[in-house]
């Protein structure tokens, strides 16, 4: 089966500096739910891969990260849509952990619970730090404009090694490519 793995905030997600406090908070990006559904139609497993340091920065708990997910969840049933794994990281930058993006642990411990190599593996982000986690993890990177993605495909001029990846206006237009690629 074919996988597929997505950050959360700015991808799936509206973002915010303020960080996603709350499932009501929590709003899709137009378009976003629809796209995963079409994934999962189109057989793919879909994993999200999320950094949550708001939890280490007690802004919310674990309880609150599972009600924003169940809304997750329940959004994209009604649309036919299902992520299969979310895997989030605690952590606050500080703390040294090796699953907090852009270090590859968040990616690593999906393939493996997943028992998939993640070798080729698309990994769709809206920041440095999700290409350069999915690089190192073997996934291959795509940035979406949506959430800071805009801003990292400036920097990603001064980024050589990400010249090459490919950059969508949204999940939407990114899945499109991706099922297109596929049915050639």
């Amino acid at each position: 089966m074919k996988t597929l793995i997505l950050d959360r905030d700015g991808v799936i997600n509206e973002d915010s500096d303020a960080f996603i406090k709350s499932p009501d908070e929590w709003r899709p990006i137009r378009g976003s739910l629809e796209a995963i559904a079409r994934l999962n139609h189109a057989g793919y497993r879909v994993a999200v891969a999320t950094n949550q340091s708001g939890i280490a920065r007690g802004l919310f708990g674990i309880e609150t990260l599972n009600a924003i997910h169940r809304k997750l969840h329940d959004q994209l049933a009604r649309v036919g849509g299902q992520i299969d794994l979310i895997s989030f990281c605690p952590h606050g930058p500080d703390d040294g952990c090796r699953c907090r993006k852009p270090l590859p642990g968040l990616f690593l411990g999906i393939g493996d619970r997943l028992n998939v190599s993640l070798r080729g593996v698309p990994a769709i982000g809206d920041s440095l730090r999700d290409l350069i986690a999915a690089s190192e993890a073997g996934a291959t990177p795509i940035l979406v404009r949506t959430g800071k993605g805009r801003l990292t495909e400036q920097a990603l001029q001064k980024e050589p090694h990400f010249a090459s990846v490919p950059v969508f206006d949204d999940l939407a237009e990114a899945v499109d490519a991706l099922l297109a690629d596929v049915r050639s």
